[in-house]
């Protein structure tokens, strides 16, 4: 407990905000810096048609789990091992190839193990740079 971390028996919508927070960044960008995959197809013109095409095409995308701060992991089912990301926006990054590597680099500034980390739908994409 304490600053950073999701007290998971608090407050529901405090909760909810906190799973919400890589969707609605990634919204954001959208919105305000004319972020669009190209596979989600030809962007709409106008912003308020964007918007909606958008939260329909982020519904099919891994939901992510705040671990601490801005640090998450994808939501099961995902495979054991799987990478914890650093999400601020669309400026998401691998902050652990693991949790066991995230905990030792956020917690104890060693370096992370050498490992690749498991791909994870559209996340992955974003921290290789894929669509930046």
């Amino acid at each position: 407990m304490g600053p950073g971390w999701v007290d998971w028996l608090g407050d529901p919508v405090g909760i909810q905000k906190r799973l919400d927070w890589p969707r609605d960044g990634v919204l954001f960008d959208v919105r305000e810096s004319a972020f669009w995959p190209e596979e989600w197809g030809e962007r709409p013109t106008e912003v308020e048609e964007a918007l909606p095409a958008a939260r329909q095409r982020l519904r099919t995308v891994p939901v992510l789990v705040p671990i601490y701060s801005h640090r998450f992991m994808p939501a099961a089912p995902a495979p054991a091992g799987s990478p914890v990301f650093s999400v601020y926006q669309t400026d998401v990054i691998y902050y652990g190839s693991d949790l066991a590597s995230y905990f030792q680099r956020e917690f104890f500034n060693t370096a992370d193990r050498e490992s690749s980390p498991h791909r994870i739908e559209f996340w992955s994409d974003l921290a290789e740079g894929r669509w930046i």
